[in-house]
Order: C-alpha cells, then structure tokens, then sequence
C-alpha cells in the first residue's frame, strides 16, 4: 500500500509537508501540513485565524450541549423538568387588508401613550361599548380555540401559531404582536416562570401550568 503523501499547506509552497500542526489536531480541525518549521512561522498569521472560528464552534457547540443536558435533567421539587427558554421562531406577518395599530412598524403605541385615558378611567360610549363587546366576544373565541390546543407535546410556539390564525380568520390583528417589539401574537407562561411569557419552541409536559393571554385589535 503506498504512503500518502501530503504537501506543505503555505500558499506556493508545494513542497512534501513533514509536519502536521498539532493544534489543528487538538482541537480536531481538517489537518494542516507544512514542510518545515520556516514555513509553518510564515504561514502562522493566517493560520492560527483557522483555531480561533475553530475554539468558537468547539464553545458553542459546548454551550449548546450543557443547555439541553441542563434542560433534560434539572427538576423541580414535585418532579416537573424545569423551564427552560426554547428557540424563538421569528415574527409572524398579517395581511396588509386589516387593521393594524399603531404600533405595529415601530413597536411604540404613540396613541396610547398620549391618550388622556392613560390617567383617568374611560367612560365608553354606547357605540364603543358594542365595539368592545364584540371584540371580547372574538376574543373569548380565540382564548378557547387556544385552550383547546394545549396538550403535552405541543409548543408554546405552535400555540401561538394557532392563535395567530385564528386572530386573522377573524379580521382581527392580535395585539400582542410587535406591542413594545413583543415577537408574538400571544403570551404563554409556563408554571408561572414568567409573566407574559414570549411563545417558543420548548414542548409542555403532563401536569404543566400554562397561562395564556390573548388580546385583539379591530
């Protein structure tokens, strides 16, 4: 069987490589080779960019695994996994033909914050009382098709994706989305972890507390 011979990896070099660099190696990188030891001090400034993205990769890659070790085995006293934040998926979009407000391209409801109701408690008109009969209605719709959903299994993610549709079927643009840059058309909180928690990619399990929080606007 004949020798593989490997050639010198300095740019116009081309020599028979006689070394291998041992952090390469190390760190289990494509292995390098170099004629000499002249070649590989000429080459080294380039070179040691090559460990450097490597050690980045080798920590995220480290990071990743102690998360999901942590995630898998940390409890809680009654034996419940403990939460942990999922993967956010990213930021649903709404058909241009419903109304928005105001805070849906910049994330700042300027209207309320200028609205004297801010400071006083509002007394709804006739007309605006019907409107908001009619929206709690379309709310409470949505509240029960969400709660309907939640299973063990099932995302909070996949959740809010549900509540999204739901929300446009109806007309309606779900008010949790991009209000002060909230990523997601509703609030899911997990055992109480957190309130107005953002829906991500973290499965429930059995005996789960799940609180979810839904809002229209039309």
């Amino acid at each position: 069987m004949a020798a593989v011979v490997h050639l010198c990896s300095t740019p116009g070099c081309g020599k028979q490589a006689k070394m291998q660099c041992p952090t390469c190696v190390k760190l289990g990188l494509p292995p390098a080779y170099f004629c000499e030891q002249t070649c590989f001090k000429k080459s080294w400034g380039k070179h040691k960019a090559v460990h450097e993205e490597g050690k980045k990769e080798d920590l995220s890659s480290t990071v990743a695994e102690l998360t999901k070790m942590i995630a898998d085995t940390a409890r809680t006293p009654d034996g419940r996994k403990r939460v942990f934040p999922g993967t956010i998926s990213p930021m649903r979009t709404v058909p241009p033909h419903i109304v928005r407000p105001d805070y849906t391209e910049t994330g700042k409801p300027i209207s309320e914050i200028e609205s004297k109701r801010q400071h006083i408690i509002p007394v709804l008109t006739t007309e605006e009382q019907e409107i908001m009969a009619k929206v709690c209605r379309l709310g409470r719709e949505v509240l029960d098709i969400a709660h309907r959903a939640i299973r063990p299994g099932i995302t909070t993610d996949e959740i809010d994706r549900i509540v999204h549709g739901a929300c446009i079927e109806r007309e309606c643009y779900p008010s949790p989305l991009n209000y002060y840059n909230f990523p997601k058309s509703v609030c899911t909180s997990v055992n109480e972890v957190i309130c107005h928690g953002i829906p991500d990619s973290r499965e429930l399990e059995e005996s789960d507390i799940v609180h979810v929080d839904i809002s229209l606007y039309k």
